[in-house]
């Protein structure tokens, strides 16, 4: 069976002005457009492929602004719930954020789906790749966690899949949740910036079909978790 993969960034529920959410937003989709053209345009999503076709946007902060206005975007006072597609039929990728909640049981995040199979995947789904989306999540969004992984693997490492809790092939931690311990090759440690820290499990596609790799990121939660580095996001009432 095919796994699918995703990416996101997940950060307790914080109040932000909506010309806020646009910069954030233009931020994450100039960073990610050099990385390959399947995510270098984008569409409102419609009802229809040929609809959707015909609502390409420049995802830069004032057109974001001016879709992040309209009522269907909003879900209360200051609540954006957005999402847009990459018009690739063979390499589907959606982009979605959530940001404002009121809800003190509900995380902000920004999250991007990515194709499972086809020539779009293999240049995606790549841990070089891979670790640049978590970056430009990181460096747009501002984080707490962070992950890049298969679908099946998130579904198999956490009940409820909690975000903070587990790690995944591309794994983003804040710097304020503290210091790592010491980790086992061939994990990679990537910075950035002064935000926080990224880590790579390993350098060819990470599979939770593989037991190896499945117990590589189950040795590594538990360094991580005795470190006292993932713990569920706590959201703002």
């Amino acid at each position: 069976m095919t796994e699918k993969y995703y990416a996101g960034a997940y950060w307790p529920g914080r109040r932000e002005p909506v010309e806020e959410y646009a910069r954030r937003a233009g931020t994450f989709f100039r960073r990610l457009a050099p990385l390959d053209g399947a995510v270098s345009q984008w569409f409102e999503q419609a009802s229809s492929l040929e609809e959707a076709r015909n609502r390409r946007f420049e995802p830069d902060e004032k057109t974001l602004l001016g879709l992040f206005d309209k009522e269907k975007y909003q879900q209360g006072a200051g609540d954006v719930s957005f999402a847009a597609w990459n018009g690739v039929v063979e390499g589907n990728s959606v982009a979605s954020l959530s940001c404002g909640s009121r809800s003190c049981h509900v995380v902000d995040r920004c999250t991007l789906t990515l194709p499972p199979n086809g020539p779009v995947a293999e240049r995606l789904l790549s841990s070089r790749i891979l670790s640049q989306v978590v970056s430009a999540l990181a460096l747009a969004w501002d984080p707490e966690w962070g992950i890049a992984t298969s679908v099946t693997h998130r579904d198999s490492s956490s009940e409820f899949a909690d975000p903070g809790t587990f790690v995944g092939w591309v794994t983003y931690l804040a710097r304020h949740r503290g210091p790592l311990p010491p980790l086992p090759p061939p994990v990679r440690i990537e910075p950035v910036g002064d935000k926080g820290t990224i880590l790579v499990l390993t350098p060819e596609r990470f599979m939770a079909s593989n037991p190896e790799h499945v117990a590589l990121a189950e040795r590594v939660r538990a360094l991580l978790d005795r470190a006292g580095l993932l713990k569920p996001l706590q959201a703002q009432p």
